[in-house]
């Protein structure tokens, strides 16, 4: 019995050794997972497993799509995982099994596009365990944003994928991830890590900034936590694999600095320590054996501080991390200097020496600060304090980095742009205080009575009013008084009213929107956008048209659709989409537009099955675009600028007549005392004007760039941004000015037009093109005069046609050589705009504009994109 007793105890104490070991190899599990493929690839000495291979202790809950390129821009060491990625068009988790603790979670994205699926027209969210991660997310869009920011930092290098990284904590034994695509568009990701963090690398208590030494009490193991910058500061990019085994990412701190002379690059030579035992994970050494320090300690006033800025998500908490580590004083009082943190004092006196213990000393201090509202940048300076008396005024830093921490278990943040207000003086604020004041008081008193008069109109209506109908309650647009009036079979038309001017567009009734659209039947969708779902409609007159139906989880809301109806029914160009109406009941949000039965110019150029324009018809749909951006220019007395001029908001009718769309962005030109618009950028990639990003100055000639990028792509028939091209090739228009420079434009024409054009027209065509992207605005044409020039090329290709017909076309030529001569100098001459347009461009076009993005160029394409 003893002998059974001890053999049964030993058991036991195997098994409790086994499961002791299982936990252990739980715990200490490295995730590094390859994604859109069953095959694993070996990167920097890694295994990289496939998602659907088996065995991988990786659940999916759907396949989605496994896709595949065959190139790859930059140099990336995780090019073999960047050649996979998983797409996916509905929501799509991943399960890992973990056991509760701390983990590095990093998501890898290189967006390229795939069969159908435009990885520019990407969209979607990512949770962890609950734990929003991202949301509405463009990675195609990020990656070139940061380019543009780096370049306009003065950065020479550029990026071609991300790598999202998040710190994040696991109370039980699973980590799933959740990929939640936007409606009507799709996500995608190729590669996933989850590494274990065994040591502690953040701790609760962190000294905020501006608060005299106060510490504050975090809880940071209850919060998510987002790596937005991890900078080895004066060296050179740290790769993951010299990072033990947490495999961080170290980056080049000098694309960030404000003035990159104010810190010289030093090295350490000497041997390293840790300052504590407990901080061997913390960073690794080779952070510490470069530093930048400050390079004009014996200037005047020694007042040159080092900084960095950083671009950071507004209305967070963040943890600022500085490293340091003493390597040219062995004595205290011999570096003394100050820490600035968002123009706040973070530590004054600050003497590495003595924080870290001693010289050569690897030390790091955290830093707690909240981004407001209003703000993106996020500020840290290192300078001289010479309130000590100390001799040493010098500053020194080793390495930062930057984490944002979540709030209410969100760490994602939809950018939404607010307009910058133009700067004015005290003074004029104050009178324009009181000037508001009193209008207000007007505005109010009036308002009480227009409402009081309404009530008693609608009270006597009330028996004219077909029963059961929803009526439309007033609307006061800017000044614009909107009414309703009913006829009693259901039907009821709007009217405006606005500086004596009267617009009217029709109300439909809600049953006159289910009647033309099958009860919202899902058959006759062709499109969604940002606003909702579009139907193609026959209305009771028999007529086609785009009803735009809105979502009620919609960010546009009632303040938007209002704005769109009050600046649809103001703008009437031939070459302007038109609103037939709108419907108010119930709840619903919807409009009418006029249906353009071939789709966006986009689709007749690439990306889709629709018929291939000539040479002769696409200049004549860039010739009434460039009429209806014209109008919006000119036609009223501040002017609108569109904002967002691209090929999928060029719409062309049943006759391939051009009319622009998409007003969502459209912005009330500058006033006679300005000659900009202070605005936050938006707008579509590649499309925008490269100085208005930098300066947040938008005039019409922002407009005019954009519409030289879809000059080229009309002409070269290629997505204006093709992440999967080499890399000199990705961007349309940086691309396409190198050959024009060259005067070698015909080799990237679309081959569909080989031999089907004047090289004359070309030769101009190309030339406007070029004017229209000119670095400064200013050096561009208005829209009236690449209005002329194109006029002018479609000319010339006519007479092209005439004489390969056989026809005399000699005086045709001299004449246009004569037009030529004297054509900037009636750039703006009416006679050069349709003549059958006049009465439709004297029509005032409204101040009134939208603010929310108008996705409705996508609705009239029925092949969508």
């Amino acid at each position: 019995m003893k002998v059974k007793g001890r053999e049964v105890f030993g058991q036991f104490l195997v098994l409790i050794l086994v499961v002791f070991v299982e936990i252990g190899e739980a715990q200490t599990k490295t995730f590094l997972i390859n994604c859109g493929t069953n095959a694993s690839v070996n990167v920097d000495g890694s295994k990289w497993i496939g998602d659907s291979a088996h065995g991988n202790n990786v659940t999916l809950s759907s396949p989605g799509i496994e896709a595949t390129t065959a190139s790859f821009n930059g140099d990336s060491p995780f090019e073999p995982l960047y050649k996979t990625a998983r797409f996916f068009d509905e929501s799509v988790n991943y399960t890992f099994q973990i056991a509760p603790g701390s983990y590095f979670l990093r998501l890898h994205f290189y967006p390229f596009s795939f069969g159908s699926h435009d990885v520019n027209e990407s969209y979607f969210a990512v949770a962890a365990n609950g734990l929003k991660l991202v949301s509405e997310f463009n990675a195609a869009g990020e990656i070139l944003h940061k380019n543009s920011y780096l370049q306009s930092s003065g950065g020479n290098s550029s990026v071609f994928s991300l790598v999202k990284e998040y710190f994040v904590t696991s109370d039980i034994n699973v980590c799933v991830l959740e990929f939640i695509p936007k409606k009507g568009s799709f996500g995608f990701v190729n590669a996933i890590e989850i590494i274990p963090v065994i040591d502690r690398l953040f701790v609760d208590s962190i000294s905020k900034v501006g608060g005299n030494g106060a510490n504050s009490s975090l809880n940071l193991s209850k919060r998510g936590i987002q790596t937005m910058y991890r900078l080895n500061v004066g060296g050179s990019a740290i790769k993951s694999t010299r990072d033990s085994g947490l495999r961080r990412m170290w980056e080049a701190d000098s694309s960030y600095m404000i003035i990159a002379d104010a810190g010289a690059e030093a090295k350490n030579h000497s041997n390293i320590t840790y300052a504590s035992p407990n901080d061997t994970s913390i960073a690794p050494l080779l952070v510490y054996e470069t530093a930048r320090i400050m390079s004009n300690t014996d200037v005047m006033e020694k007042r040159l501080n080092m900084s960095w800025k950083l671009e950071v998500d507004p209305d967070f908490d963040y943890l600022v991390r500085l490293h340091f580590c003493e390597f040219d004083y062995n004595k205290p009082n011999q570096r003394i200097f100050k820490i600035y943190i968002n123009n706040k004092t973070a530590a004054d006196n600050y003497d590495i020496f003595s924080r870290a213990g001693g010289m050569n000393k690897a030390y790091h201090e955290d830093y707690f600060d909240v981004m407001p509202s209003k703000s993106s940048s996020l500020w840290v300076q290192l300078g001289p304090d010479t309130t000590t008396g100390s001799a040493g005024t010098d500053a020194l830093l080793n390495g930062l980095e930057v984490f944002k921490l979540s709030r209410n278990g969100n760490l994602a943040y939809v950018q939404k742009y607010e307009d910058v207000p133009e700067k004015t003086t005290s003074k004029n604020l104050i009178l324009w205080v009181g000037i508001g004041a009193g209008i207000a008081s007007i505005v109010i008193v009036a308002g009480l009575i227009m409402l009081i008069i309404r009530l008693c109109r609608r009270r006597r209506s009330k028996d004219n009013t077909k029963k059961g109908e929803a009526g439309w309650r007033p609307l006061f647009l800017h000044g614009a008084a909107v009414t309703s009036t009913g006829n009693g079979n259901g039907k009821g038309s709007i009217q405006y009213q606005s500086l004596g001017t009267l617009r009217s567009g029709r109300r439909f009734t809600l049953a006159d929107i289910k009647a033309a659209t099958n009860n919202f039947d899902e058959s006759l969708v062709i499109g969604v956008g940002g606003f909702g779902k579009v139907f193609k409609a026959e209305l009771d007159d028999g007529t086609l048209g785009a009803i735009k139906r809105a979502n009620p989880q919609s960010q546009q809301g009632l303040k938007e659709f209002e704005t769109e109806i009050e600046m649809l029914s103001k703008l009437r160009h031939r070459h302007l989409v038109s609103m037939i109406g709108f419907c108010d009941e119930q709840n619903e949000m919807i409009l009418v537009y006029e249906y353009m039965a071939n789709g966006t110019l986009r689709g007749h150029l690439f990306g889709s099955d629709l018929p291939s324009l000539s040479w002769k018809q696409r200049l004549e749909v860039c010739i009434g675009s460039a009429r209806g951006l014209h109008y919006l220019h000119t036609g009223s007395e501040r002017g609108i600028i569109h904002r967002d001029v691209k090929t999928t908001n060029i719409l062309l009718d049943e006759n391939l007549v051009a009319k622009m769309a998409d007003f969502g962005l459209s912005k009330t030109g500058p006033s006679l005392e300005h000659t900009h618009v202070s605005t936050a950028v938006k707008g579509s990639f590649g499309y925008l004007d490269p100085e208005y990003f930098r300066r947040q100055q938008l005039t019409e000639k922002s407009d005019v760039y954009s519409f030289g990028v879809v000059l080229f792509e009309v002409l070269c028939a290629r997505p204006v941004i093709n992440p999967s091209l080499p890399r000199d090739q990705i961007n349309l228009a940086e691309w396409a000015m190198r050959f024009q420079r060259q005067r070698k434009l015909e080799t990237i024409v679309d081959p569909q037009l080989a031999g089907n054009y004047s090289p004359e027209s070309l030769m101009k065509f190309g030339e406007i093109a070029e004017k229209c992207l000119a670095d400064e605005g200013k050096s561009r044409p208005t829209m009236g005069e690449v209005l002329w020039h194109l006029e002018y090329v479609l000319q010339l290709h006519e007479a092209w046609l005439r004489k390969n017909a056989g026809e005399d076309s000699a005086s045709d030529i001299r004449a246009l050589e004569t037009v030529e001569e004297r054509g900037t100098e009636n750039s703006e001459d009416e006679t050069h705009v349709d003549s059958k347009n006049k009465e439709e461009e004297s029509e005032s076009a409204t101040d009134a504009m939208t603010s929310g993005i108008d996705d409705f160029s996508q609705f009239v394409n029925q092949n969508g994109r």
